[in-house]
């Protein structure tokens, strides 16, 4: 007879504020510093399910940790069998909606189900899918900068092996973003990925026309160049690009992908474990992905996404934006540019003495 199924003991959920090394600006502000719920799902094996959602704002942070912990009420007792899980919790929220902090909550609970399961059985997550824990290729993400005052930072990426960087456009003109955007690809050379981020910030007209007037600095791609839900505009600026269209990290569940995917909204995807149903959600999409030859790339969670990328048929990028390393005990690492996975599980574990410090009572 097989191992008997861990049980929910009891599911705890706190709320940190750490301070990011490189705060990140965007077209509609700046990001300073990172807003975290840390979540544990005890079992009745002894074995603790670990993993973080990113809040965004400081705001989001209570609501979050009640909402987390009281939907861990209703799960005491249930057997750590993320597909069941998931399954009920789409039943649970179906009338209200999928979008938004329930979505956060019900993935972070999802990310450390998946952790328990990989710890229980002595390996990387990884491993538990089917896959191997290798190198996975990443890029640096940057908010808005500026070629002159940026440059020190900029060649410290290129010296850590990133192959790729990213930076945000669109809190200025259009004569601004050719400007950041020839200053950074005549630093970085001909030979290093260049991705740029409008952050939704534009109508489809004016992305047409920002695009082409990017399109001579050789970009890998563009993201998110009008909001997320206009899916119809994203797949108008896509057939005029002349550069690759990147979205995702926005969209929710695989419902959401599979919406995206059948508008042809973009030419790469890339995921959010946080908004797409955590690691049950983004194997979904993955098969999706997959069907359609779709290049898919990570938004964040550099811990669980070199898992998940790991065992993605259509790997693309890994997007690293260390938000938890002050938290984390063994924070992900950037090796010749790449991160690899760490287990058991997802190999998450707690730097208590920096929680307490940085903890929001």
């Amino acid at each position: 007879m097989g191992q008997r199924v861990a049980a929910i003991r009891g599911v705890k959920a706190r709320s940190v504020v750490v301070p990011l090394k490189r705060p990140v600006k965007t077209a509609f502000g700046v990001i300073d510093s990172g807003p975290l719920v840390l979540i544990d799902v005890e079992t009745d094996q002894g074995v603790t399910g670990r993993t973080y959602i990113f809040a965004y704002s400081r705001l989001t942070l209570e609501p979050l940790v009640y909402l987390i912990e009281e939907i861990g009420r209703e799960l005491i007792g249930k057997p750590v069998a993320p597909f069941d899980l998931m399954k009920a919790m789409d039943a649970k929220f179906r009338l209200l909606g999928w979008q938004g902090l329930v979505g956060m909550a019900v993935s972070g609970l999802d990310m450390a189900y998946w952790d328990v399961i990989g710890q229980i059985a002595g390996r990387p997550l990884a491993e538990l899918l089917g896959g191997s824990v290798k190198p996975v290729k990443a890029y640096d993400s940057y908010g808005a900068v500026d070629p002159a005052t940026d440059e020190r930072a900029l060649r410290r990426s290129l010296d850590q092996g990133f192959k790729g960087i990213k930076i945000k456009v669109g809190d200025g003109d259009a004569a601004n973003d050719e400007r950041v955007v020839k200053g950074v690809r005549a630093l970085l050379g001909p030979d290093i990925a260049l991705m740029i981020d409008f952050n939704q910030s534009l109508d489809p007209a004016e992305a047409i026309s920002r695009i082409a007037r990017l399109a001579p600095y050789g970009l890998h791609w563009i993201e998110e160049p009008v909001p997320q839900e206009n899916l119809s505009g994203h797949a108008r600026v896509r057939k005029a690009s002349p550069t690759p269209i990147q979205a995702g990290e926005n969209w929710w569940f695989p419902r959401g992908f599979a919406e995206a995917i059948a508008a042809g909204a973009s030419d790469f995807i890339m995921p959010d474990v946080m908004k797409v149903g955590g690691v049950t959600g983004w194997l979904q999409v993955a098969g999706r992905a997959d069907a359609a030859s779709i290049p898919m790339s990570s938004h964040l969670f550099a811990e669980v996404s070199s898992h998940l990328l790991a065992v993605t048929p259509t790997a693309h990028w890994l997007e690293f934006l260390d938000f938890a390393g002050t938290i984390l005990a063994n924070p992900a690492e950037v090796v010749d540019g790449a991160v690899s996975a760490r287990g058991p599980g997802l190999g998450i574990e707690w730097n208590e003495p920096a929680i307490t410090k940085y903890l929001v009572s």
